[in-house]
């Protein structure tokens, strides 16, 4: 049976590989390169950059493919996002069907960790419910963008003793900070949703292209920076054509001993 192994790869520095992941890759007959297009070519080339540092499988062949644009949300973020995944898994299962024998191990290499906000293994699931093809996955965790996030700031994910939401811009945007919960976590946020946080007097730890050279952290109290935040990240932005950010919003409390 074939073998499918998703692999976490961090946050954008190659040395955020572990062991595990350089010995999974080393496994892997084929490794599956995505191609999110020539403004996104960085992390094609990221991807690049780690096999050629760590494969030493002499077999070991790349095959690249390219990802579809998700379609801007229309009356439903979920069935836009349904949709989405939907041509992916057709894509996934054309690769698996086509490129790996079947009794072969292949590998998708992930940014950050398999496990957070990546879908990786909900559209290997939508391809094995399919019945065209089977197959066994194993899943390496990497080191996540929240992680990175807070070793260049130099600080604890967490308040002693209380807990911590991840969550998403979206959701931030229409909810706001959460009233039990009094350190917040945002991925995916493309429109800057700390703008509508009403409590200004919180810290914002936020990073963009965590891991990499091209690493920018700001932290503050959120009137102070976050027009700064604004500006520097429409300015990194238009240089690079993308941008990768995160960021830790905290509530005014006692601090850490």
């Amino acid at each position: 049976m074939r073998t499918l192994l998703v692999i976490g790869i961090g946050a954008g520095n190659p040395e955020h590989m572990t062991v595990q992941a350089i010995a999974a890759l080393n496994r892997a007959d084929v490794l599956f390169v995505p191609d999110k297009g020539s403004d996104k070519s960085d992390l094609s080339a990221l991807r690049h950059e780690i096999c050629d540092r760590f494969v030493t499988n002499p077999a070991s062949r790349r095959v690249g493919f390219a990802v579809p644009k998700r379609a801007e949300p229309a009356s439903s973020y979920r069935s836009t996002v349904d949709d989405w995944h939907e041509d992916i898994a057709g894509i996934y299962e054309t690769l698996i069907l086509n490129e790996i024998s079947e009794d072969g191990c292949a590998a998708f290499l992930i940014w950050g960790d398999p496990m957070l906000y990546d879908s990786a293994l909900r559209i290997l699931e939508r391809v094995r419910q399919r019945g065209n093809v089977d197959f066994i996955v194993e899943v390496i965790p990497g080191i996540t963008a929240i992680q990175s996030l807070c070793a260049s700031h130099r600080i604890a994910l967490n308040r002693i003793g209380e807990p911590v939401l991840i969550t998403t811009g979206r959701r931030l945007a229409a909810e706001g900070m959460p009233g039990n919960a009094g350190t917040v976590v945002v991925m995916l946020d493309g429109n800057c949703a700390f703008r509508t946080v009403k409590d200004k007097d919180v810290t914002i730890h936020w990073g963009a292209y965590l891991g990499t050279p091209d690493e920018i952290v700001i932290s503050g109290r959120l009137r102070e920076v976050e027009d700064t935040i604004m500006g520097t990240r429409t300015e990194a932005r238009a240089a690079k054509g993308w941008i990768m950010d995160t960021y830790l919003l905290r509530k005014p409390g006692e601090s850490e001993e």
